[in-house]
């Protein structure tokens, strides 16, 4: 059915097919921690969350803990792990029953007197390692004072992220990344005599290095439809599907102008589109001035001028369309965020995770 408004389709039947497709790049006895941070990739946290926890997901994780609180209190029951907590966050996780990633000597001990305080003698949690892309975590250094503070708390897991698994021509910085995990996984497990769990394994390192899943692999950008790679495209759907309506038709004369600034200007009889979509929904300026491309009656057209906060002009010169008609800005199967996106040189988890959340969105099973 057509949209009358913009509007933003979750299509939950792809999520559970990219989820099937991941989980058959793993043994069946790796656990599977799917990445929810940023309103699910611009779709709806809680709506993506349920319906992972449904189907068996093992673990969540989200950047912040107000995403993770907010889940919560949707009812979500699985563990969710919180990947960067701030100072004044330990007592809404221990009260939310979130697990905290700790990544610095400063985040352990604020965590660890924050537990004190609440006289709690053991808390899941888990250890970030930094092993080459310089972020956040520890490094190899810092296992010895580190396992002599955590010797009576043992965290759930260690892990660390790799930064170039999705390029086969980085292929010596991603085994060197994982050199790096398992040296710092010996010496951290001969320190303290025992076997911790671990993971390490982002979406495409499940589909590029799955020797290396260890325990448990995460996903985020597969889940919701992007693998990374072209060979990929038909084992992944886009989970996202963005439309919006033609609110207007103008006809120009050579010499007019649209928007703001004259940003572009008609050199013959031209006719115009506005939608009802702009910067402030996601579909920032870099898209504007002939660089973007909309779809309309099965036809690519042009975004025209600046983008607006709240609009944005299509070219439609030649094009059988009308006010009211349905525009497709990306879908889930011939012109994806991902193909949209590479118009302005970004990528899809910058277009996706900026969607507004004052477009409404449709749930589609």
């Amino acid at each position: 059915m057509a949209v009358k408004e913009t509007t933003i389709e979750i299509k939950l039947q792809n999520l559970k097919s990219n989820f099937k497709f991941l989980k058959s790049k793993i043994n069946t006895d790796t656990k599977f921690m799917a990445v929810v941070k940023a309103f699910s990739y611009g779709s709806d946290s809680l709506i993506i969350s349920e319906e992972l926890e449904k189907n068996g997901v093992d673990y969540l994780a989200v950047a912040y803990v107000r995403e993770g609180i907010s889940l919560r209190k949707g009812g979500i029951k699985i563990p969710i792990l919180v990947l960067h907590p701030q100072e004044e966050d330990f007592n809404d996780i221990v009260n939310y029953s979130l697990e905290p990633s700790i990544y610095s000597f400063r985040v352990l001990n604020l965590f660890f007197k924050s537990l004190s305080e609440k006289n709690i003698k053991k808390y899941p949690y888990q250890i970030k390692f930094n092993s080459g892309l310089n972020r956040l975590g520890f490094s190899e250094n810092d296992v010895k004072q580190l396992c002599d503070k955590i010797k009576n708390n043992i965290p759930n897991y260690i892990f660390s992220h790799l930064g170039a698994s999705e390029d086969l021509n980085e292929t010596i910085f991603t085994r060197k990344q994982i050199a790096e995990f398992e040296l710092i996984s010996e010496k951290i497990e001969k320190q303290l005599g025992l076997t911790i769990k671990k993971h390490l394994l982002n979406t495409s390192g499940i589909l590029n290095y799955s020797n290396y899943q260890y325990d448990m692999v995460r996903s985020g950008i597969g889940l919701y439809g992007f693998g990374n790679d072209v060979k990929f495209k038909t084992d992944l759907k886009p989970v996202l599907t963005l439309k919006t309506v033609i609110s207007q038709i103008h006809h120009l004369n050579p010499g007019d102008s649209v928007g703001y600034n004259l940003g572009y200007t008609a050199k013959e009889n031209t006719v115009i589109a506005t939608l009802p979509i702009g910067h402030a929904d996601g579909i920032g300026r870099q898209y504007g001035k002939g660089v973007g491309e909309l779809v309309i009656a099965k036809q690519k057209v042009k975004i025209v001028g600046n983008v607006c906060m709240d609009m944005l002009m299509i070219d439609i010169t030649g094009v059988n369309c009308n006010e009211g008609d349905e525009v497709i800005i990306f879908d889930d199967t011939n012109y994806t965020a991902e193909e949209f996106s590479k118009k302005a040189d970004t990528i899809s988890y910058e277009l996706v995770t900026s969607l507004s959340r004052r477009i409404k969105r449709n749930i589609l099973n």
